[in-house]
């Protein structure tokens, strides 16, 4: 068996990859690690609205309870919202079953800890070696050393609206409002916010069945969205994913404004009003050299990290930086979150807009984004690491760069789960970004099989 946990927790195919077995023992060990802190952990246990989340919940649920913990299910609800209530109800641990914006066969189990930030390392790889080393820490336990499932006093949901409404001091009286839920956790939660704040609210993605999340919907698909808010002529769409940790937001014309956009917004806002701590914003090598400009443009300092949420929140924590994220849409603001959340995101986002006095078209085209093309070539695992040391590849980089004459970019990284390499080229010419990604990529695939 590989390792299991990724930069994201767990993932894999239900019942395939990610059966209820590895489930039972990803609690049992889960637990039996967090006992070294606590006799009888508490672990709070949420999920998305996947098929497989029921069935997953119900072995994860069991393996903790077989080794002496404590479980309080909060049912379907967001990633963020579970990082929120682990601390709020003072638990050792959250646990989210889900995929995130994966489409509903995979699923996936992220930890956190009881101070809602992923979970360790060091503890993670501890739970994996307990797991691949097949040791058994189930000691058998009887009577009343068996774990059981406790009742949260209060409504899970209600308790995160509440939090996620007192993170705001503004209405949207009069504000028309479209949201599309992916078919995911965040189909009760946003509307209720939204509807809180006075806005006249239209709500897709909806009415999810186990297998519609994310299908053609949520912030991987706005196209549902951005022919929604044209139709009924709104001020603004907000889209999430199937877990709620993702933003993506489509202008009053059908426009869709991506997490490169609604970050550099954010940031000039929280500069204005004094907010911008350290006066940086974190991001990922992925962001567009649009977003560097306008950062330039606005003095604020850009720090950059390797591709993942868990990249970007160890800088912030490090440097003190309040908002990070992704060009995907995983923002985190560290003034209300320890990770990336949607819904929170999005009403930042609103307070932006709403102190700007502009339409959101005029916002966002203040903001040039680069052109980006990305192929994906297929290589042999062995090159995974070496890739880069082959000549003709390097010396190819080299002569394209040269060819874009600094107004582009060459980006190349490997996947983490796939026998793939990312090439990723960004500048001003569409055609001839095209044209030197795929001949890159051809030449990555030749020499790497």
């Amino acid at each position: 068996m590989g390792r299991l946990f990724g930069t994201d927790g767990v993932r894999g195919v239900a019942n395939k990859e990610l059966t209820p077995e590895l489930a039972f023992n990803l609690g049992k060990a889960g637990a039996y690690v967090l006992k070294k802190e606590n006799d009888k952990p508490i672990v709070v246990i949420g999920k998305d609205t996947r098929v497989s989340g029921d069935m997953l919940e119900s072995a994860l649920t069991a393996g903790i309870l077989a080794v002496g913990g404590n479980v309080i299910k909060v049912g379907v609800i967001s990633t963020p919202a579970v990082a929120y209530l682990a601390k709020y109800y003072n638990a050792d641990a959250g646990i989210v079953i889900s995929a995130s914006h994966n489409t509903f066969e995979y699923n996936g189990i992220k930890f956190f800890n009881g101070e809602g930030y992923k979970l360790d390392d060091l503890l993670e790889e501890k739970i994996e070696d307990i797991i691949i080393s097949s040791i058994d820490v189930n000691s058998h336990i009887t009577g009343d050393k068996i774990g059981k499932c406790l009742e949260a006093e209060e409504d899970a949901v209600d308790l995160y609206v509440k939090h996620l409404l007192e993170t705001v001091d503004y209405r949207l009286d009069g504000m028309k409002i479209v949201l599309d839920c992916a078919n995911g956790a965040s189909y009760i939660t946003a509307e209720k916010v939204y509807k809180a704040l006075g806005a006249d609210v239209t709500v897709i993605g909806n009415d999810p069945n186990g297998i519609n999340i994310n299908d053609g919907c949520g912030s991987t698909h706005p196209e549902m969205l951005s022919a929604k808010v044209k139709e009924l002529g709104a001020d603004i769409g907000l889209a999430f994913d199937g877990d709620a940790d993702r933003l993506i937001v489509v202008d009053e014309t059908g426009e869709v404004v991506d997490g490169d956009r609604v970050i550099a917004i954010c940031a000039r806002m929280l500069k204005a009003q004094g907010r911008l701590a350290e006066n940086k914003v974190t991001v990922t090598v992925m962001s567009n050299i649009g977003f560097h400009k306008a950062m330039e443009e606005s003095e604020i300092d850009v720090d950059v990290t390797a591709v993942g949420d868990r990249y970007v929140l160890e800088s912030m924590l490090e440097t003190g930086s309040v908002i990070g994220g992704e060009q995907s849409g995983h923002i985190i603001f560290k003034e209300y979150t320890t990770t990336g959340d949607g819904v929170l995101s999005s009403l930042q986002f609103m307070k932006a807009v709403l102190s700007s006095g502009k339409k959101l078209s005029e916002m966002a085209a203040e903001i040039e984004i680069f052109p980006q093309v990305l192929v994906n070539a297929k290589i042999n695992n062995d090159f995974k690491k070496t890739y880069m040391k082959v000549p003709e590849i390097a010396k190819a980089i080299e002569e394209m760069e040269t060819e874009m004459a600094g107004n582009g970019r060459v980006l190349i990284r490997p996947s983490g789960t796939e026998p793939l390499v990312r090439v990723m080229l960004e500048g001003d010419d569409i055609n001839q970004l095209d044209r030197l990604a795929h001949e890159l990529a051809d030449l990555i695939e030749e020499k790497c099989k």
